[in-house]
């Protein structure tokens, strides 16, 4: 039975190949959404490079955050952690999708 320490850490965690295989089907999950949604309309409209653009994203974040949440000792860190990479990920998203600082790898 787990059972929580006083700063918010399980005794035993879950090993890092089980967290990286959520990061993958997470990541499956939030490709799937544009994936459907081009079968439905005409407003979506991926290609290859787009999801795979994507995707690597969305790996990479998930997996530094697997390795580095390691790293950091409270529930507190943690929560910075993924709130810090999450933010990083929606900007480099709206870069590359719109261009918002018009930066070269954004097509501007």
């Amino acid at each position: 039975m787990k059972t929580m320490s006083n700063d918010g850490n399980f005794d035993r965690q879950q090993p890092v190949a089980k967290q990286l295989l959520y990061v993958v089907l997470g990541t499956l999950a939030i490709l799937s959404v544009p994936l459907i949604a081009m079968q439905f309309s005409s407003d979506v409209d991926w290609d290859g490079l787009d999801f795979a653009i994507i995707g690597v994203l969305l790996m990479s974040i998930g997996s530094i955050y697997v390795f580095t949440s390691r790293l950091v000792r409270t529930r507190q860190q943690r929560i910075i952690l993924g709130f810090g990479l999450a933010f990083v990920l929606f900007l480099c998203w709206a870069e590359l999708a719109v261009g918002v600082f018009g930066s070269p790898f954004a097509g501007s």
